[in-house]
C-alpha cells in the first residue's frame, strides 16, 4: 500500500534534538531530499495546486528555499528569483531588515528580479515564527509582485509563522505540521 503523503513525509524528515540551541527539534529537510520520492511528491504537492496558472515568478528563501523553489519553477515553467542574506548578490539590489531572536538581520534581492505586477509564489522549508517568510513576503510587495502563495514543507503552528503571513493577506501552504520548536 502507497504510504500518504504525511507517513512518507514524517518518515523522511530527521529529527535533531537541542539544534541550534537546547530545547529545540530541528526539523532537517536534506533527507528528504536524499530520498528521491519524497522529494518528488512534496515537489508534486507544492506545485498541484498552481499547476495550469500564470505564475511568473518563484521566490525562494536562502537557502533550502533555493533547492525546493528551483524544483517549482521548472515544473511551472517559471523564473527563480533568489532572497539572500545581505552582500551574497552580485548587481543592484533591495533590501529589508527583520527581527531574530537575536537580533536583526537583512535580505536582499535584486532590484531587476520582479517586475511589478508579476505573479510570484514565496518558497521556503519551514515556517516558524514568519520572521523570515514576512520580511520576504515584504520585500517582494515593496517590487510590486503579486504574492500568489507562501509555500513551505513545514508548519511549526506554535510559533504562528503562518497567522503573520495571513494577516499580510498571503495565502500559506504547507504540506505537514510538527507539534513545537
Amino acid at each position: 500500500m502507497k504510504p500518504s503523503l504525511e507517513e512518507m513525509l514524517r518518515s523522511s524528515i530527521r529529527n535533531i534534538p537541542d539544534y541550534p540551541k537546547p530545547g529545540v527539534m530541528f526539523r532537517d529537510i536534506t533527507t528528504l531530499l536524499g530520498n528521491a520520492r519524497a522529494f518528488r511528491r512534496a515537489i508534486d504537492e507544492l506545485v498541484h495546486p498552481y499547476a495550469g496558472s500564470k505564475i511568473d515568478k518563484i521566490a525562494g528563501i536562502e537557502a533550502r528555499g533555493f533547492i525546493l523553489g528551483g524544483a517549482i519553477a521548472h515544473q511551472l515553467s517559471s523564473g527563480f528569483v533568489p532572497i539572500r542574506k545581505k552582500g551574497k548578490l552580485p548587481h543592484d539590489t533591495v533590501r529589508i531588515a527583520y527581527s531574530l531572536e537575536y537580533g536583526l538581520d537583512e535580505m536582499e534581492m535584486h532590484k531587476d528580479a520582479i517586475e511589478p505586477g508579476e505573479k510570484v509564489i514565496l518558497v521556503d522549508d519551514l515556517i516558524a515564527t514568519g520572521g523570515t517568510a514576512e520580511a520576504a513576503a515584504k520585500l517582494l510587495r515593496q517590487m510590486g509582485a503579486d504574492i500568489v502563495a507562501a509555500c513551505f514543507v513545514i508548519d511549526l503552528p506554535e510559533l504562528g509563522g503562518r497567522q503573520k503571513l495571513e494577516a499580510l493577506g498571503v495565502p500559506v501552504r504547507t504540506l505537514i505540521e510538527f507539534e513545537g520548536h
